[in-house]
């Protein structure tokens, strides 16, 4: 058995604050350098660092009798958990998803108000009865960035993670901080924290093994999402040796969009490589050439990656005529670049599909067919998440 011999997880009451107070005062600097220097921030310092670096963990699982030898997997980015219904019944219903013994979820919310202001980890676990992790990444100083920001509501914790999920036991739960790609206090989405991995010990039937959940910054260059997934592979290093999943959303976007004028830079190379050649060979297949860094970092620490996802598969799709998302692209592309890449997305039917969420494991045996499952809708047709979701099914090997 696991033995827990890390700092014990909380109840959800460890993310009771009150730091909305002084946010309209934090809401006045532009950069994270300014805003730590100054007299508001070194007042909240101390409950700002309390409420990122806590982990919440709870049991919803029933004693499970069940004797599975091989560990059924999903991974997906839930876009907050906007559509929370739809999600909740296609985790139930649907047949390639339904019925995991392990989730790997990023993005979502607590208490903001584009969410319903739920904890949305915590309502997950409870409907799915499934024991959960959860670690906060952001503090979010406002409701959200383009749509999100219109919502009427206001929020209460003001709180954004990742979770993982988990039918057995889980113990040692803890997250790594990952440094920001891009200051998260400059433009028009304000944010104190980092993105994190988080990591937990599952005690599985067919034998324990590490669950890691990551996600990886959108807003950064190919190299700076290489040192992202370099720190997680160190930490992991420091881990008494056990097989290994890691999932989630990696953001292998191919491009640097730590700011507007790279993003666009990297648009117009993408352009001269061809459209048509770039949707087909390096969108999809972002381990090929911009992203190779990342993936070859995996290989040589001994994580397989190319077995454990769907070839060619992407994840995210863009489509010209979706007025939500260019609505977001908005708040940091601008708007002159538009026409550029709408005459892009016609080269190629109006839809561009990229890979951004992968496993890679290490000490694990695939079973069956990984999938990537997409056209996800709720009652109302809207779509469940802007990210398809991933599955997996493997052994965790003996040593």
């Amino acid at each position: 058995m696991i033995s827990d011999n890390l700092a014990p997880t909380a109840s959800p009451a460890v993310l009771d604050h009150q730091l909305e107070k002084s946010f309209p005062d934090l809401l006045q600097f532009d950069s994270t350098g300014e805003m730590e220097k100054s007299a508001v921030y070194q007042n909240v310092k101390s409950e700002v660092e309390r409420i990122l670096n806590a982990v919440v963990r709870e049991d919803f699982a029933p004693e499970n009798h069940a004797k599975p030898t091989a560990v059924s997997a999903l991974a997906w980015n839930i876009e907050r958990g906007n559509r929370f219904d739809g999600i909740v019944v296609a985790l139930k219903n649907h047949e390639l998803l339904k019925d995991k013994d392990l989730l790997l979820l990023t993005e979502l919310d607590y208490g903001m108000a584009r969410s319903g202001n739920r904890f949305v980890a915590r309502e997950l676990a409870k409907e799915l009865k499934l024991n959960y992790a959860f670690a906060p990444v952001y503090i979010a100083l406002q409701k959200g960035s383009g749509v999100e920001s219109e919502v009427a509501a206001e929020n209460t914790r003001s709180l954004h993670g990742l979770a993982t999920f988990s039918k057995f036991p889980m113990r040692n739960a803890h997250a790594v901080a990952l440094p920001n790609g891009k200051d998260k206090m400059f433009g028009k989405e304000k944010r104190l924290g980092y993105l994190r991995a988080l990591i937990a010990d599952i005690e599985h039937p067919g034998g324990d093994f590490r669950a890691v959940t990551v996600h990886l910054d959108a807003h950064s260059s190919r190299k700076h999402r290489h040192r992202q997934m370099k720190i997680v592979l160190d930490h992991l290093d420091t881990l008494p040796k056990l097989p290994t999943v890691i999932g989630g959303d990696w953001n292998t976007t191919t491009f640097n969009a730590q700011s507007a004028n790279r993003a666009i830079a990297g648009y117009f190379r993408r352009v001269l490589m061809g459209v048509k050649k770039v949707s087909a060979n390096h969108y999809p297949h972002p381990d090929r050439y911009f992203e190779r860094g990342l993936f070859q970092e995996l290989e040589r620490r001994g994580y397989d990656y190319k077995n454990l996802n769907e070839t060619g598969a992407g994840t995210l799709h863009y489509d010209m005529e979706n007025a939500a998302y260019n609505t977001n692209l908005g708040d940091w592309v601008p708007r002159w670049c538009f026409p550029f890449i709408f005459w892009a997305a016609k080269q190629v039917g109006g839809k561009v599909s990229a890979r951004l969420d992968w496993f890679a494991g290490k000490g694990i045996e695939v079973q069956g067919k990984p999938n990537t499952v997409g056209e996800l809708f709720d009652a109302e047709n809207l779509p469940l998440s802007d990210h398809d979701a991933i599955t997996l099914d493997f052994k965790p090997l003996k040593s």
